[in-house]
C-alpha cells in the first residue's frame, strides 16, 4: 500500500484520531442512552492503557495523525487517562491532544491532566438549569460539571469549548442565555444537530433542531456575521458574535454535513477502526494486535480500513440504517 497515510478512495486524508477509552458513563443523556444504563463492554475486549498508546502511536508516527482526542462514554472513567496522555504527548512527532467530557471530575482531575500534556478540552453542556439538567441527564450534576468547567478554565485548558445538543421542547429556547454564559466566561460555545446515534433508536428527523434554527434564535438576541476565517476541515461553520471577536459555532451534521472535507479516523475502546461516525462496518485491529502483528500490519490493515470510507453518511438517503453501535459504543 502506498504512501504512510489514512487516505481514501475519494482523496480526503484522516489526520484527527478520536480515541474512545470507555463505553461507560456517569450520566444518562436522553439522546445518547436509556436511564437504566446499557450492557457494557466486559473489560478482557476494552485496549488495555498499553495497547491504546501503541495503537495512538501507529497512527502518529507512521500514518500521518496530527490530532488526537480522547472521548467515550465518559473518558475521565478510566483510571489510566493521565498516563494515556503523558505517552501519547511524547511521540514524535507529537500530536495536539485534546478531551471530550461532561466535566464531572475535571474539577479534580484538571491539573494533573495538563501537567500529563492534555492540551484542550470540549465539554458537553446542554442546559444551564438544574432542574432541566436532571431531566436531560437523570443525573443531579449540574453544579459539578459547571466547577469542572471552571477548573479546566483555571488550568490552562483555553479556549474551553462547550457542546450544546438542543432537543425540542426540551431545551430549544435556551440558545441565546448558554451564549450568554459563553460570552461572560471566555468559553467557545458550539450547537451540534441531534444525530441518530441514540441508543434507544428514537431520532426522528422532523424532531431535530436544524442548524438554521439554532441561528434564528441567536439571532433574536445577537447580531452575527459569518466568519471570514477559513473553515479548513472544522465541523462547524462560525459566526462573529456582536462585531466579534467572540464566535459561536453550529455543527449542521444532518442537514449542512461536511463530510467532503472530513479529516477524522476513529477507534473505538474495543480497538475497532471505523472510518466514519455512521459506519455499518468495523475492522479489528485488537485482536490483530494481540496475535502479534508488527507495527507494520496494523499500519496496513488501518490504511486498508479508510480506503473504503462512503462520500458521506447519507442521513438523508431513505435507505438510511443507524449504527448498531451507539454514540455511547463509538466515541464522539
Amino acid at each position: 500500500m502506498s504512501g504512510h497515510s489514512l487516505r481514501d478512495r475519494h482523496g480526503r486524508v484522516a489526520t484527527d484520531l478520536r480515541v474512545s477509552l470507555t463505553d461507560r458513563c456517569n450520566l444518562r443523556c436522553t439522546y445518547c442512552m436509556p436511564e437504566a444504563g446499557l450492557p457494557w463492554l466486559p473489560k478482557p475486549e476494552l485496549l488495555t492503557d498499553h495497547e491504546v498508546i501503541r495503537l495512538v502511536g501507529v497512527a502518529v508516527t507512521r500514518l500521518g495523525v496530527t490530532e488526537v482526542r480522547f472521548t467515550g462514554g465518559e473518558p475521565l472513567l478510566r483510571p489510566g487517562l493521565p498516563a494515556i496522555v503523558e505517552a501519547v504527548g511524547r511521540l514524535d512527532p507529537r500530536p495536539e491532544i485534546s478531551l471530550t467530557t461532561n466535566a464531572i471530575g475535571l474539577e479534580r482531575l484538571a491539573p494533573v491532566l495538563v501537567e500529563a500534556g492534555l492540551d484542550r478540552v470540549n465539554v458537553s453542556l446542554d442546559t444551564l438549569e438544574p432542574d432541566r439538567f436532571k431531566e436531560l441527564a437523570k443525573r443531579d450534576r449540574l453544579e459539578r460539571t459547571l466547577h469542572g468547567i471552571k477548573a479546566a478554565s483555571q488550568a490552562g485548558l483555553d479556549p474551553v469549548k462547550l457542546n450544546t445538543v438542543l432537543m425540542r421542547g426540551v431545551n430549544d429556547d435556551e440558545a441565546p442565555a448558554l451564549l450568554r454564559f459563553a460570552l461572560a466566561h471566555d468559553y467557545q460555545l458550539r450547537f451540534i444537530e441531534q444525530m441518530p446515534l441514540d441508543a434507544g433508536g428514537t431520532w426522528r428527523r422532523d424532531q431535530m433542531v436544524t442548524a438554521a434554527e439554532i441561528l434564528e434564535s441567536l439571532k433574536a438576541e445577537f447580531d452575527l456575521v459569518p466568519d471570514p476565517a477559513h473553515r479548513g476541515s472544522a465541523p462547524a461553520e462560525t459566526w462573529l458574535v456582536d462585531g466579534g471577536p467572540a464566535k459561536v459555532g453550529v455543527i449542521g451534521s444532518v442537514t449542512r454535513p461536511f463530510c467532503g472535507d472530513c479529516d477524522r479516523t476513529r477507534l473505538t475502546a474495543d480497538g475497532q477502526v471505523r472510518n466514519c461516525l455512521f459506519a455499518r462496518d468495523e475492522t479489528d485491529l485488537r485482536d490483530l494486535a494481540r496475535s502479534g502483528a508488527g507495527d507494520e500490519e496494523i499500519a496496513e490493515r488501518w490504511q486498508a480500513a479508510m480506503l473504503g470510507k462512503k462520500p458521506g453518511h447519507g442521513i438523508d438517503d431513505p435507505s438510511f440504517l443507524q449504527p448498531a453501535r451507539p454514540m455511547s459504543a463509538i466515541g464522539g
